[in-house]
């Protein structure tokens, strides 16, 4: 089988890659590993910004869909100590840049932008080889192949397209998220829910030590907590996850002495906490032109989360998109095109996390700006 362009990876990158395309007349298909759409979460909240991933839904004629999903008030941002002291709190006053949509919600309508035949479920890459002429082999469990004239990794930090590209992989940052929900926490939790507020909370220790505490205000009075602990992988691997009490209590003994209503963000979460590894590219990532692929998101420009992983890639989707409309009988001069951009784009988020602030920069980050838009260099979720 062959196909012109073929995406692997359903994310937001590639799901706005395909939708540019498809309103180009550029036939596209997506190869997605999970089984269906709902096969596992899809994170949670994202703040889409006004230089990056809002250009992309508008390039997507996507703007309408995505108004309808935003959640009034969630731009509110409050920064608290570990003793639940508030050292910053800002309301939600209409003026800030980016709002707040859950991703799920937005990767949806991605999927209800595009004929139904376009993403291919349940196919995981297994291999990939060159061929001749620029084209390229995906091989899928199972079997299955599919040949291309253009290949492009939308497949994020574990890319199975990358190394057609690159010898760089990912490396273990030194910390991680144990990512936890409350839910219906406005009436089972009302300490915590006053914690947090009306849109992010981030708790820290300001004698450092590594340890964060970041909560989302998610749709239906739920909050999506993430807690931070710079801890080698041997360190967590000594915790059964698989035991969501005992795993809870362990990872809730390095916050000893910290403000109940923020420790149960750990304690009392309603579902199994969930280890979030993190990893990043080296700094600058970047590789030769290769006939016949390229890569977009975490695939290309893997980094500590910083609140703009899912903004870049909707906007490497859609600059890939627009660039190879415009180059539609040339798609090497389309690449090199896309690639000269992409390399420094993704080298300047990257590099915005890649020394980790003090408690007190981030103190000053918080209370020396009237109107933060986001998280610049502090290590937050991916959101």
């Amino acid at each position: 089988m062959h196909t012109p362009v073929t995406i692997i990876g359903a994310g937001l990158g590639g799901l706005v890659l395909a939708r540019v395309l498809h309103l180009h007349r550029i036939p596209v298909t997506v190869y997605e590993a999970d089984p269906s759409p709902t096969a596992r979460s899809q994170g949670g909240m994202l703040d889409i910004h006004h230089d990056s991933g809002q250009p992309a839904l508008k390039a997507a004629d996507l703007m309408d869909e995505f108004r309808n999903l935003i959640l009034e008030g969630r731009q509110a941002t409050r920064l608290l100590d570990r003793h639940g002291t508030v050292l910053f709190d800002k309301a939600d006053d209409g003026t800030g840049t980016g709002p707040e949509v859950q991703r799920g919600e937005l990767r949806q309508i991605l999927l209800d932008a595009r004929p139904a035949d376009t993403v291919r479920w349940g196919h995981k890459a297994t291999g990939v080889r060159a061929l001749a002429k620029g084209r390229h082999e995906v091989t899928f469990a199972g079997g299955t192949a599919v040949v291309t004239s253009l290949l492009v990794g939308a497949d994020g930090a574990w890319s199975r397209v990358r190394p057609l590209l690159s010898d760089a992989t990912p490396e273990y940052v030194g910390r991680s998220f144990v990512e936890t929900y409350l839910h219906h926490a406005d009436t089972r939790h009302p300490a915590t829910a006053k914690a947090v507020g009306d849109g992010t909370l981030v708790a820290l220790d300001p004698d450092g030590n590594g340890k964060w505490l970041v909560a989302h205000r998610e749709r239906g009075g739920a909050l999506h907590a993430y807690i931070t602990l710079a801890k080698p992988q041997d360190w967590f691997a000594t915790i059964d996850f698989t035991d969501a009490g005992a795993a809870a209590a362990r990872i809730a003994q390095e916050y000893d002495g910290w403000a109940p209503e923020l420790t149960a963000l750990i304690t009392a979460g309603g579902t199994a906490p969930v280890l979030r590894p993190l990893h990043a590219l080296p700094v600058g990532h970047r590789w030769d032109r290769v006939p016949g692929v390229t890569l977009l998101g975490d695939a290309a420009h893997l980094s500590t989360p910083n609140g703009e992983g899912a903004n870049l890639a909707m906007q490497d989707g859609a600059e890939l998109g627009k660039t190879l409309a415009a180059h539609p009988d040339d798609i090497e001069t389309a690449l090199t095109a896309y690639e000269r951009a992409l390399f420094p784009r993704g080298a300047a988020a990257a590099a915005a996390v890649a020394n980790d602030p003090t408690p007190q920069e981030t103190i000053n980050f918080f209370t020396d700006r009237e109107q933060p838009r986001t998280t610049g260099n502090l290590t937050v979720p991916q959101r």
